[in-house]
């Protein structure tokens, strides 16, 4: 007999039914039953009938908000009048609103203020965005239509990958996203931005400043690796540390153990390398790698393979180029006769200012900054904050820098700092938001938030938990249906 297993609906309950059959499916199993008046004569399938399907049912959701300040927000939420406008909790009514959805309007004003921010900045060349995975910063990276923009993800997010991949996917050449610790270095930040903004093109080669360095670095390598030694390892190696009575073994087992590594380099003329190792010479040394490599990718007999070795030997007595040595046309190969290798990045424009979303951490540290008056106060209130807080605050900086240095403005969005500006919408800025949340007939928008909505008009315990979710800093727009 085989037991036959099915999952049936019954009288509004998941019902699990085990019956042994000889043969036949479950349906067969379910007719048997139906025949024998466990179903009523209404079942005529697998299906419920809608009439007696007791199953949950959504409540109808007629308000969406924002969790501000750990709490959720009457302000920052739209509501559904009864005959079917939108309700904005500090813009009033937005009229009916079929291309957007009711979750989208919730965050209609840090949209509103990044619209202000880049309607004010000018569309018009690059930039600079820190807090880009807040919902003022996401708004204002998407809603830019200047040459480019800078997105720095603010440290409370940037180690998620999924959100770091969507807001480099939101950056388009030759802007970049950029996570809160590369900000950090500013030296390496600011020329990414100027080469954003004012295209990079790669410097002329120098053959003779990148081969006077390889010989000072073969010098150095063959004085720290001698072949004295059974292998190419640093002299500690060789320190005998264990008892006494063993050490009169100890080189008789080092020495066959690191021989089977490769070998140190050989003494090497300076003398005979300046006369002899040419930028030729260094094209057919590197041509070796090539070979090698081929050969053990193909299962070739490869041998023992001692840079060292070779080299010295070159030193000694030049080679002739082979016949397969051919400077090919690859272009990021690294070579000291070729100056035409260049990937030229397309300028998107100077930088016209710079705009910073509020994060948490930011907030915490600018209002610890701002207290102070001297710059040991300062650095004394730096001392006294969290790490995450003092690297939020020189990540903002670095960000406001870019436009300060060459007297573009600095506008905060998604909250205040002090020391900055914050703008306040104007009709035309919600206008303007309404507008890039808006869903065309392709099902596109040109603003688009990431969410994650939490029903508490199904169950209200989960208005709770988006709090909670928020305080953990979840990546994503976290918003509450009533």
């Amino acid at each position: 007999m085989a037991l036959a297993l099915r999952l049936l609906r019954c009288s509004g309950r998941n019902t699990v039914f085990r019956s042994l059959s000889t043969k036949g499916s479950p349906q067969d199993v379910f007719d048997a039953l139906q025949k024998s008046g466990v179903f009523p004569d209404e079942y005529s399938g697998l299906s419920p009938s809608p009439e007696n399907d007791t199953a949950p049912v959504r409540q109808p959701v007629t308000s969406a908000h924002m969790i501000i300040n750990n709490a959720v927000s009457d302000k920052d939420a739209v509501s559904v009048s009864s005959d079917g406008k939108i309700i904005h909790g500090q813009y009033g009514d937005l009229g009916v609103q079929e291309g957007i959805p009711l979750e989208f309007l919730a965050l209609l004003r840090p949209a509103a203020e990044a619209a202000a921010a880049t309607s004010k900045l000018g569309h018009s060349g690059t930039l600079v965005v820190f807090g880009a995975t807040q919902a003022a910063g996401l708004a204002a990276v998407q809603l830019w239509k200047g040459g480019a923009v800078v997105a720095v993800v603010g440290g409370e997010h940037s180690g998620n990958d999924e959100m770091m991949g969507i807001v480099k996917e939101l950056t388009k050449e030759p802007g970049f996203a950029a996570a809160e610790e590369f900000a950090l270095q500013k030296k390496n930040f600011s020329d990414m931005v100027d080469a954003a903004a004012n295209g990079s093109k790669i410097a002329t080669a120098a053959p003779d400043n990148f081969l006077s360095e390889f010989k000072e670095n073969v010098l150095a390598y063959s004085s720290a690796y001698p072949d004295t030694r059974p292998a190419a390892v640093g002299e500690s190696h060789l320190d005998f540390e264990g008892k006494d009575k063993d050490s009169e073994l100890f080189r008789d087992n080092i020495d066959p153990y690191l021989a089977q590594y490769p070998a140190g380099s050989p003494p090497l003329d300076p003398s005979k390398i300046d006369s002899n190792f040419n930028i030729e010479q260094y094209k057919i040394f590197k041509s070796k790698f090539g070979r090698q490599t081929t050969a053990v990718i193909s299962g070739d007999d490869v041998g023992d393979f001692s840079p060292a070795q070779v080299f010295s030997g070159m030193t000694l007595v030049p080679e002739g180029a082979p016949d397969t040595l051919v400077e090919g046309e690859i272009p990021y190969e690294f070579s000291l006769t070729r100056d035409d290798i260049d990937v030229p990045s397309e300028a998107a424009g100077p930088v016209a200012g710079a705009v910073i979303a509020v994060t948490p951490d930011l907030e915490v540290a600018a209002k610890a900054v701002a207290g102070a008056k001297s710059l040991r106060e300062k650095a004394e209130a730096l001392q006294f904050i969290t790490e995450a807080q003092r690297n939020a605050f020189a990540a903002a900086s670095s960000v406001a820098s870019q436009a300060t240095k060459v007297g573009a403005p600095v506008y905060v969005v998604g909250g205040t700092l002090p020391g900055f500006e914050s703008l306040e919408p104007s009709a035309e800025d919600v206008k303007e938001a309404r507008r890039a949340m808006d869903i065309d007939e392709s099902g596109t928008s040109r603003l688009n938030y990431f969410i994650q909505v939490f029903r508490s008009s199904d169950f209200p315990i989960y208005e709770d938990y988006a709090v909670h979710r928020n305080k953990e800093g979840s990546p994503y727009q976290i918003i509450v249906t009533k």
